[in-house]
């Protein structure tokens, strides 16, 4: 209806227009573990979604900053005149650890960020330069904060200071202002980005539950919620690493409450294969026979096909393990 054309050129800003002109291409960044792909878009070859915000929670040391790195790592990859604006506010990431992944350091922007008020006036500020840059000028950008819950504010810092032993009551209003605006310029700009958060167990509760700190606002920009719990991984005596559980507790793409489990090397990173056997074998795409997986006219043991996933995961097989995928996570397939 041309009066509908007419209101859409009237507002005349890029946030209104016709249903029919609304972009629903949907593109991702690879996280580096084909299951957690699976979990989080409904595709092993998806990942973290390229224009929203994702959270990534937990507690200590169940991998939230090497999930962050390894997604970081494969958008660089992917977008060869890509950058990243890291805002760590643990002063947890530095030259050494970044190298070990393999990131490039010269597309890489570490922003030490200590308030809530820093972090939102510096990321909007960045978000905005985006914006105003002319759209051919401009290069893929990815946003990663590191963590949430660390961040304090202004007035906590001046009550510390005066030695007044009282609860900031403002803290999660600014978080939740902060990426109330965010969401809407991220989106915009066609701009991902991954948060960390730590967990807490909520005091009370009938069933055992975990909840992120900072308050609702994260909880509300977010399109997708992962929650990680971990157990020990062992090379004989020795722990290499951690099987990391990953719970979507909030998504947008993918069923909520589903859970997969993935490996988290202590020198190498995620394992990119790991818990594709377990979902293949759910699916029919492999056979069990015993304690060996049916591959072909033999039978080999699980730890024998991780060790070579090339020779195993064949194109074909990775086409009907997206397809299990799909069935496993996507709504309505």
């Amino acid at each position: 209806m041309d009066f509908l054309k007419e209101i859409v050129k009237e507002i005349g800003d890029d946030y209104t227009k016709l249903a029919s002109d609304i972009d629903e291409t949907e593109t991702y960044v690879d996280t580096g573990s084909y299951i957690f792909n699976g979990l989080i878009s409904g595709s092993i070859f998806g990942g973290v979604s390229n224009n929203k915000i994702t959270a990534i929670a937990g507690e200590s040391s169940t991998g939230k900053t090497f999930f962050s790195l390894a997604v970081v790592k494969n958008f660089l990859d992917s977008n060869p005149d890509g950058y990243c604006l890291y805002f760590d506010t643990e002063a947890a990431v530095n030259k050494s650890l970044l190298s070990s992944r393999g990131i490039d350091l010269d597309r890489l922007v570490v922003v030490n960020v200590v308030t809530i008020e820093e972090f939102r006036t510096k990321a909007l500020k960045a978000v905005e330069i985006y914006i105003k840059t002319n759209t051919e000028d401009r290069k893929p950008g990815m946003y990663v904060l590191d963590a949430v819950g660390m961040l304090s504010t202004e007035k906590e810092i001046a009550d510390v200071a005066a030695d007044k032993q009282v609860r900031d009551m403002t803290k999660s209003q600014l978080i939740k202002g902060a990426f109330r605006v965010l969401t809407l310029k991220l989106g915009k700009a066609n701009v991902p980005m991954l948060v960390t958060n730590h967990t807490y167990d909520v005091i009370g509760a009938y069933v055992p539950t975990k909840e992120m700190g900072g308050g609702s606002g994260l909880k509300y920009a977010s399109s997708t919620i992962i929650y990680l719990s971990k157990k020990k991984e062992k090379d004989g005596k020795e722990v290499v690493g951690n099987i990391i559980k990953c719970k979507a507790a909030k998504s947008r793409l993918t069923k909520e409450n589903s859970q997969v489990e993935t490996r988290l090397y202590y020198d190498r990173g995620l394992d990119k294969y790991y818990g594709l056997l377990e979902l293949g074998e759910k699916h029919g795409v492999f056979a069990r026979k015993g304690n060996r997986i049916v591959v072909g006219e033999s039978s080999v043991y699980p730890s024998v096909i991780l060790a070579d996933p090339e020779k195993y995961f064949t194109p074909e097989v990775m086409q009907a393990l997206d397809e299990a995928a799909a069935q496993e996570f996507r709504y309505g397939v």
